[in-house]
């Protein structure tokens, strides 16, 4: 799939959400996209983990983290058990860790930032529910797309 933010928001003017710039790409993939899985949670990356341990088929696993800063809630462990698994990406409003590693991995991973510390485990979050951030709702099921220019939301397949 090739994936270039700039040609779809050109094409499909006025049908795309466009998130605002705020992240950085750490993983080996660049460009990614797919359906959408989400997550909210804060602090604890339980969830994660779940979520992750099941088949992605392309999917893109988008984490509302609350932004914060103070742990990070993927790390390279999270990352592999991903590749494995079959997604296509991680989307996180929140830090990731082991960055060195995770850019080595065939999985388009996108986040506010790095944080060596990992999260506590509690077991709490919700999924598969409408998350916003950025200026942008994302709902489960819609289309997200991601490369070097940007992070677009759609409600339908674009490629």
């Amino acid at each position: 799939m090739n994936i270039q933010t700039a040609d779809l928001c050109d094409a499909h003017e006025g049908k795309l959400a466009v998130v605002a710039p705020m992240f950085a790409s750490y993983g080996g993939r660049s460009a990614f996209g797919g359906p959408i899985t989400t997550l909210k949670l804060f602090e604890d990356n339980s969830l994660v983990r779940k979520v992750l341990e099941g088949p992605g088929a392309g999917r893109v696993l988008v984490i509302d983290g609350g932004a914060s800063m103070r742990c990070a809630l993927v790390g390279d462990q999270l990352a592999e058990l991903a590749v494995n698994n079959g997604w296509a990406g991680i989307l996180v409003y929140g830090c990731i860790r082991d960055s060195k590693a995770i850019g080595e991995m065939n999985l388009g991973v996108f986040a506010l930032g790095t944080h060596p510390r990992k999260t506590v485990k509690r077991n709490i979050g919700e999924i598969d529910l409408v998350v916003s951030f950025g200026g942008v709702s994302f709902h489960p099921g819609h289309y997200v797309y991601a490369d070097e220019d940007g992070v677009v939301v759609s409600a339908s397949a674009l490629l």
